[in-house]
């Protein structure tokens, strides 16, 4: 059973940073596709970024140049690194894991396992 612990969220104001961290357990997240995606009430989940077995991120394009995804394999941990936040960047951010090198398309929801609570984050003006 993949299980994923995602911490780090927080309320900020606009322009402000956090750092979102994913604990996986059960398995080594390196060597396969972790993922960022995030919810908010009503809407459908979004892929925020990835990042691929051999360490290749992707992202999606309303966070490009302000969120890094990244990797320690030494704590079995993926950060998510948000900056220059904005109110559209509030939702629910949960961790998920494709269980394969590559990444699935972010819309192919089904082939990501999400096993955590999440964590809330919301940017205030």
């Amino acid at each position: 059973q993949v299980q994923l612990v995602e911490s780090g969220g927080g309320s900020v104001q606009v322009g402000g940073s956090l750092r979102l961290s994913c604990s996986p357990s059960g398995f080594a997240a390196s060597g396969v596709c972790m993922a960022w995606f995030r919810q908010v009430p009503g809407q459908e989940r979004e892929g925020v970024a990835g990042i691929s077995g051999d360490g290749t991120p992707t992202y999606a394009t309303s966070v490009n140049a302000r969120f890094t995804i990244s990797r320690d394999n030494t704590k079995n941990t993926v950060y998510l690194q948000m900056n220059s936040l904005t109110p559209e960047d509030t939702g629910m951010y949960y961790c998920a894991a494709a269980m394969t090198r590559g990444c699935p398309p972010p819309q192919a929801t089904s082939q990501y396992r999400f096993g955590g609570q999440g964590t809330q984050v919301t940017v205030s003006s």
